[in-house]
């Protein structure tokens, strides 16, 4: 590591990283070449790993046909105690995915292999590899996850469907569709009648029952959100659109489930109150933890012992980016207490140690996301030393006896691999996925630097470059989206400076006010001022990068973002008009007042700008990149997906139009098929392909 001082004040640390691709990682000329899109692409893709509480270890690798783009997934596994350098590949004689161990080291897992409807199965897994599977669940609709008990006897299955069926996945009918035609009729008090990239399906929600286990499901099974009628709970749990697994927990004695939902009814538009239920399986009945929170409670993780439920609560309602606070909820007395309310950061995981001593948790800390030791009884938080160098982003999988901690690692440099610690220290990493195609191929540097942005307050960022140029590097700016959100030392397949620098250019990413991982005030501060301190931000940061390594030469220059990120390409089309040689603008916001009445969470600008349009409109406006197109001149790539239900496609049209308009050199990109993100192989190869011509045709001498 070293440091560089500019006459602008800037730190520089120095870090090597490096980029490769296995896609290619049989090409062995003297000079490893760069990465290239397709490498990215067709990369394999490490699953979450999977661990039996003794070391037994599964996960799955997802490979990309370079050629078809079809995808195919290999499932590892290796016993308790066996060699991680020679794991077994399992064959399940059929799809099989989203894997549990049993507390006896078989295996439960989700298949579609029986009538094309996913369920629960059941495998034996030895040195020999997969026997004895058979089928637990034969339940009406598609399993879509399930979780086990401690003790094996019992599963929650999870599932999508009416909120009238008393048992699984019932036939009966739920539909928004009327007839005799084919539109959609929602009514004005329902709530969101389309989330994300899908349209609401009227009466259909996620839903989970608990079931006995006597080697396959028994009874008809407990609904968590207990039975409809009157004064039902009506709410998706997982929640939706991305809840998962986390969002339910089995108590220690597998008499009760602790789960995570959202309420559905006319309020959940504006609302960002999630609350933790619990469901007592022999009555039935189902307890609102939480109800005094009207913010965001969630993850819930009862201890080993069965004393305490530990959960994440945010304390603002309507804010969906709030400060994750660890809770503790004691069981016994019902007694609740903020446990790291002295700790400036906001968690997004937990892990109880199987002693219940100590609880694991993530968190975002200043362009790393490392693990933290939490003492339960005073709150202590200790960031814990897993990995030599920057953390990187740590995804823990789980905690062994011993204090071994099996854990994800992924950076700028290459994607995910396993690794074990023991004994909060260091750490080895037992796979390699992608870790030695990756250090075959050209290296890029990844510099980390602070400097005095809006308010001379401390901003960090990235720079990352090709190591083997030596000459001049054209300057590209990434933006990210949330806006509460970071461009931190991780791994991505979609916004991926790695690939991007591989192609001759100096990435330089800026975490502007309204970042995290630098504290709450920090990521407060964009709060009705989107187009202010950020961009100021953004000017002196790429200024302090300019200052800090000669070899930027930022006479050549273009900016690129998604989300808020393509909102600010959109801003500085018209407020820093002559910045740029040329703006890639993806998904971005471009005229306020019609986002707001076209987008689906509307806690979002609601939080964001005070308040409604109509009763901020002013502010709507003062930060409103539309009244400043008559600025417009840097050349644009818009692009966008038409299943975006969070910023619409017609706000990329829009943009394009206003280019088109003033004669602006501009292309339109979109995707049909893609929402938010693009997802799909091919889409993603376009994609890139299209923004590499933009910015070569741009930065090119």
């Amino acid at each position: 590591m070293k440091t560089l001082l500019s006459s602008a004040a800037v730190a520089l640390a120095l870090t090597a990283a490096l980029a490769a691709s296995p896609a290619l990682a049989d090409d062995h000329d003297d000079d490893p070449r760069p990465m290239t899109a397709l490498d990215l692409v067709t990369a394999p893709r490490l699953g979450s790993p999977v661990v039996s509480a003794d070391g037994a270890m599964l996960w799955t690798v997802t490979a990309t046909d370079p050629e078809s783009f079809a995808r195919s997934t290999a499932i590892h596994y290796v016993p308790a105690g066996g060699d991680t350098d020679a794991p077994i590949t399992l064959n399940f004689a059929g799809d099989a995915s989203s894997f549990e161990f049993a507390p006896d080291g078989s295996v439960y897992f989700l298949s579609s292999r029986m009538e094309g409807r996913s369920q629960l199965f059941h495998a034996v897994l030895g040195s020999e590899g997969v026997s004895a599977i058979h089928q637990v669940s034969r339940v009406d609709g598609n399993v879509a996850g399930f979780d086990l008990s401690g003790d094996g006897s019992k599963v929650v299955l999870m599932g999508t469907f009416s909120r009238e069926c008393a048992t699984f996945g019932c036939s009966t009918p739920a539909t928004s569709l009327p007839g005799p035609g084919t539109g959609r009729l929602y009514d004005g008090d329902g709530g969101f009648y389309r989330h994300w990239d899908g349209w609401e399906q009227s009466g259909i929600y996620n839903r989970a029952f608990a079931f006995p286990i006597d080697n396959v499901v028994t009874g008809a099974g407990t609904p968590l959100d207990g039975p409809a009628g009157d004064g039902a709970l009506v709410a998706n749990t997982p929640t939706m659109p991305f809840g998962g697994g986390e969002d339910i927990a089995w108590a220690a004695d597998g008499g009760s489930v602790f789960f995570a939902g959202r309420v559905s009814d006319g309020e959940e538009p504006t609302s960002t109150n999630v609350d933790i239920y619990r469901t007592d399986l022999a009555t039935g009945a189902v307890r609102n933890l939480t109800d005094a929170n009207d913010a965001t409670d969630t993850m819930p993780a009862p201890s080993p012992d069965g004393r305490y439920l530990a959960y994440l609560a945010m304390a603002r309602p309507g804010y969906e980016s709030d400060r994750l606070v660890v809770q503790l909820h004691d069981l016994a007395t019902g007694e609740t207490r903020a446990l790291t309310q002295d700790f400036d950061r906001s968690f997004h995981s937990l892990n109880w140690t199987p002693d219940s001593r100590w609880i694991v948790a993530t968190a975002g800390d200043v362009l790393d996301d490392p693990a933290f030791r939490i003492d339960p009884r005073s709150g202590e938080v200790t960031r814990l030393d897993l990995v030599e160098g920057n953390e990187a982003r740590i995804g823990v999988a789980a905690i062994l006896t011993g204090n071994r901690i099996v854990f994800t690692r992924n950076s700028v440099a290459a994607p995910s691999e396993i690794y074990l610690s023991d004994g909060w220290q260091g750490s080895r990493r037992l796979t390699d996925v992608t870790a030695s195609d990756f250090e075959a191929l050209a290296q890029v540097e990844t510099t980390r630097f602070n400097f005095a942005g809006a308010g001379g307050d401390n901003v960090w960022g990235m720079i990352h470059k090709p190591a083997w140029v030596e000459g001049p590097l054209p300057v590209v700016l990434y933006v990210h989206g949330g806006p509460q959100g970071s461009f931190n030392d991780g791994w991505s397949s979609r916004w991926n400076p790695r690939v991007v620098a591989s192609q001759g250019y100096a990435v330089v990413s800026i975490d502007f006010h309204g970042s995290t991982g630098y504290g709450q005030a920090f990521t407060d501060s964009i709060n009705r001022d989107w187009g202010g301190k950020p961009l100021e931000d953004l000017q002196l940061g790429l200024a302090a990068a300019l200052a800090g390594d000669s070899q930027l030469d930022g006479s050549r220059a273009c900016a690129m973002g998604a989300s808020y990120g393509g909102y600010m390409m959109n801003w500085i089309a018209g407020n820093w008009a002559d910045r740029f040689d040329c703006l890639v603008q993806h998904d971005g916001l471009f005229d306020m007042r019609s986002f707001y009445y076209t987008t689906e969470e509307l806690w979002f600008p609601k939080w964001d700008f005070g308040g409604s349009y109509s009763e901020q409109k002013a502010l709507y406006e003062r930060w409103n990149p539309v009244n400043y197109v008559d600025n417009w001149q840097t050349p644009m790539l818009v692009i966008t997906g038409e299943m975006d239900f969070r910023v619409p496609y017609t706000q990329g049209l829009a943009s394009f139009t206003a280019l088109q308009e003033r004669g602006i050199d501009s292309q339109l990109l979109v995707f049909p098929d893609e929402n938010h993100w693009v997802l799909k192989p091919k889409n993603s190869l376009q994609w890139h392909n299209t923004v590499f011509d933009w910015l070569d045709k741009h930065l090119s001498q």
